[in-house]
């Protein structure tokens, strides 16, 4: 009788105790354990070389663990400290444990999404942007749009033109991007922009990978519209074949860094600047933006016409009045001055 009685009791420990563990595991895995305060999420960054102690430190850092010994052994259980990616992770309000070693173990990191567009103006502009996107450095950055090697073997470019290398869009990539990484990422991007058609079309054209960017981002800055992109690329390629000035107003907002001006002043011309088309023949060294691909085909499917002048629209649609003679081209330009004049618009 005693022993069976003690049989009992020793079940009842032992079911007291298996109650236990199972609310300890349900409380800890299936149920959410992690309360923010103030705030729906928050983000843990992890680096390349950082340990599985680095990862528990940054963890704690934020606050959002209060068991820390608890979580650092369930890490180890679930062999997170073989399995840790580097990358950017959002921890949301209401997360277990669990979930947490989860979103790391099996690489569940959130992306960095990049603009690259026609508002980066140039390499300085780039770099900044970069530097508050990505664990690369700006100097791990600068270093690869400098390294003379790769500019040659993957675009044809070197460091003085290295801006013409990138390629604008939007993508979606790890904050723990490697240089190597980088590196093909440029590349790769750039491929697939000078294909075996492009390059074809380069090849007819005579000028080289970073000259058509830079025009293109000229043309660019004249309009938006493809089919005037390709007429006002004819009108710079004629100069050109003349060896005539380009006298491209984008080059000298580009110049004096009045990026958003919609009039160019006379005064704007004195600029000595190599990137003034008023003074200096032949293209800028370098794009004065970053081009889309439409300027790109603008350029290489230029439109063949004995046009040597082009000058807005009075109506400002974004069309221009061509033109072969100035005395024509002079016409349109004072009806143009006049109808800014008229809309107040003096920069």
């Amino acid at each position: 009788m005693a022993s069976k009685r003690k049989g009992k009791i020793i079940s009842l420990i032992l079911l007291v105790a298996l109650a236990m563990i199972c609310f300890y595991i349900y409380k800890n895995y299936f149920t959410g354990s992690i309360q923010l305060k103030d705030k729906n999420y928050t983000f843990i960054y992890i680096e390349h070389n950082d340990t599985f102690e680095d990862v528990i430190n940054d963890i704690n850092k934020e606050g959002i663990i209060e068991n820390l010994e608890s979580f650092k052994l369930m890490a180890k259980t679930m062999d997170l400290d073989k399995a840790i990616h580097p990358g950017k992770y959002r921890i949301t309000n209401g997360m277990t444990m669990r979930q947490i070693i989860n979103l790391i173990k099996y690489n569940k990191q959130e992306k960095i999404k990049l603009s690259f567009n026609s508002q980066i103006h140039n390499l300085d502009e780039f770099l900044e942007y970069m530097n508050h996107k990505l664990a690369l450095s700006e100097d791990e950055v600068e270093g690869v749009l400098s390294d003379d090697s790769f500019l040659e073997s993957e675009f044809n470019l070197d460091p003085d033109n290295a801006f013409a290398a990138i390629t604008p869009g939007v993508y979606e990539v790890s904050w723990a991007l490697t240089v190597e990484e980088f590196k093909t990422f440029l590349a790769d991007n750039f491929k697939k922009v000078w294909n075996d058609n492009r390059k074809a079309l380069l090849k007819k054209l005579k000028y080289n990978c970073g000259q058509v960017i830079t025009l293109a981002s000229i043309v660019q800055g004249e309009s938006n519209i493809a089919s005037e992109q390709q007429k006002i690329a004819g009108v710079y390629l004629n100069r050109l074949k003349k060896d005539m000035l380009l006298q491209a107003d984008p080059t000298l907002k580009y110049a004096n860094k009045a990026y958003n001006a919609q009039r160019v002043l006379n005064a704007d011309k004195d600029i000595d600047s190599p990137y003034n088309t008023y003074r200096y023949k032949g293209l800028p060294p370098a794009p004065i933006s970053l081009v889309s691909v439409t300027a790109i085909d603008a350029v290489l499917n230029y439109t063949k016409h004995n046009f040597i002048f082009f000058c807005a629209k009075p109506s400002l649609n974004g069309y221009s009045d061509f033109s072969e003679t100035y005395t024509q081209h002079d016409k349109y330009a004072k009806a143009y001055q006049k109808e800014m004049d008229k809309r107040g618009i003096k920069r």
